[in-house]
């Protein structure tokens, strides 16, 4: 609730301070203009879906970033349909999934976890597993 009330005061802040240089009628056509693109973002999801499963299919982005790009771009659309010139500002640079990526592993200290190499998560620490196969059967010839 405490992070809902900050956003809603920075909102509020920031379409005032911006409305108020730019005029009603520009500020009118933002946020119908941002509506707009929410919506045709949103409508055109599908696209972006296929878009991230193919690179996941490809090994270009874990299961995990899948997972959070997809919801990046579903909440950055919401967030260009709601009025506010914050939201807009914050939707849109949610559509780009590599700045997306970026930023939470630098603010969030997200890590990217490869695929590839199998690990087991005991407690805090990754611990990889190495086997090395011996064959003691090469007498037998």
């Amino acid at each position: 609730m405490k992070y809902f009330l900050i956003y809603l005061f920075l909102e509020v802040v920031v379409s005032l301070n911006i409305g108020s240089q730019i005029g009603v009628m520009a500020t009118f056509a933002e946020l119908v203009g941002s509506a707009l693109l929410g919506g045709i973002l949103l409508a055109n999801f599908r696209l972006t879906l296929m878009q991230n499963m193919s690179a996941l299919m490809q090994g270009e982005i874990s299961p995990s970033s899948f997972q959070r790009l997809n919801l990046w771009a579903i909440i950055g659309a919401i967030l260009l349909i709601l009025p506010g010139f914050l939201g807009d500002i914050i939707g849109l640079l949610l559509q780009f999934g590599s700045l997306v990526t970026l930023l939470a592993s630098k603010f969030l200290h997200v890590k990217d976890e490869n695929p590839t190499t199998p690990h087991f998560k005991q407690g805090d620490h990754d611990e990889i597993i190495d086997v090395e196969v011996i064959d003691d059967n090469h007498h037998l010839k």
